[in-house]
């Protein structure tokens, strides 16, 4: 035990210096957004091999309406200071929170592990459902997809058929139809990959009640209709100044120290308890019965926290990324390369 033990604190350790080598290489403007990002997730164990621990990225832009897109204007970004619970429906979730603490009260506490306990949100901001639905154009999602709803495809108006419209119905907005239960961030795919936006496959996804056929996804007037031009602006608004003035406030929620404990509750960022890593030890349970509940449920778990009681710092330096993000000099390609116009590779930005 004693040998797992420094094992386990060796790697612990080996992951503390390699935060700091990059969280640093961050800030100070040598590495990009993008790139620091899916660092984060793979060392909170998330990984394109697992659909519940897919890496997530956030929602970047609040502005899928207007026929241009002013990158240089705040008031065309998410504010990311707060999960997409809070962002319109805050005081909903703070007064499930506050009835469910009383209820706990009243009830006296339970050792059930399968018992709840407070939180803001009974669904996730990442689950394997959500990768399959933003990627179910794409095999071999499509098949997983379609394995997910007993072999055929969810009703159409289910679907991921419009940017604009998921934005909307995750972010809260007024007559959007999933009401508190959609907080999705998205994934790494929106800022790299066009093709997850096309019916290349031309699948059959059926009519929505409007009768409208479902095929490519929908996209914002500022695209032009163009899935590559969607994915290079919404990469070049994830390098922008603004956003990497405060992309550490979304970190601290996702990654960070806002993940758990008081400072959860006050930045309304408390989920439902079996989504946390170590919130339930399985070899404790002996009855059967229990353990198979709870292994139904735990398939979304948030990760493990990579920033213990401090925040993460904010970014000082992004101005040669965004110089060259904001150029108009980029083309994003098949598979995900970004090349500049002179044919000249950038950066490689698919999974190894």
């Amino acid at each position: 035990m004693d040998g797992v033990a420094a094992g386990d604190d060796l790697y612990s350790q080996l992951r503390k210096l390699l935060r700091n080598s990059m969280t640093e290489r961050w800030v100070h403007g040598d590495i990009s957004n993008f790139a620091y990002l899916m660092h984060l997730n793979t060392l909170a164990g998330r990984s394109y091999n697992d659909l519940t621990q897919y890496p997530v990225f956030p929602w970047i832009l609040a502005d899928y309406e207007s026929s241009e897109l002013d990158l240089t204007n705040p008031d065309v970004y998410r504010d990311l200071s707060k999960p997409m619970g809070a962002l319109r429906r805050e005081e909903e979730f703070r007064a499930r929170y506050e009835g469910l603490m009383e209820s706990a009260a009243s009830e006296g506490g339970t050792d059930n592990p399968l018992s709840s306990r407070p939180f803001h949100y009974g669904t996730h901001y990442s689950s394997a459902a959500t990768t399959l639905l933003y990627l179910m154009r794409l095999e071999p999602f499509t098949s997983h997809f379609q394995c997910l709803h007993g072999g055929k495809f969810d009703h159409a108006d289910r679907l991921f058929t419009s940017v604009d419209g998921a934005w909307k119905s995750a972010a809260g907005f007024e007559g959007a139809q999933n009401g508190t239960q959609d907080v999705k961030e998205i994934i790494p795919e929106f800022f790299y990959l066009p093709e997850f936006l096309e019916n290349v496959n031309e699948c059959a996804f059926g009519k929505s009640q409007t009768g409208v056929v479902v095929g490519d996804v929908e996209l914002p007037p500022w695209a032009n209709g163009s899935a590559t031009e969607f994915v290079r602006l919404n990469r070049a608004a994830l390098e922008s100044p603004y956003v990497s003035a405060h992309l550490h406030h979304w970190i601290d929620l996702i990654f960070g120290f806002k993940q758990q404990g008081p400072a959860a509750v006050e930045a309304c960022n408390v989920f439902y308890h079996l989504t946390y890593e170590g919130s339930v030890d399985l070899d404790a349970i002996t009855d059967v019965s229990t353990k198979r509940a709870l292994l139904d449920q735990i398939t979304d778990a948030t990760g493990v926290a990579i920033q213990g009681n401090t925040a993460f710092p904010s970014r000082l330096n992004c101005s040669s990324i965004w110089n060259y993000f904001s150029s108009g000099n980029v083309v994003v390609s098949s598979g995900g390369r970004v090349f500049s116009r002179s044919s000249i590779l950038i950066e490689w930005l698919s999974p190894a």
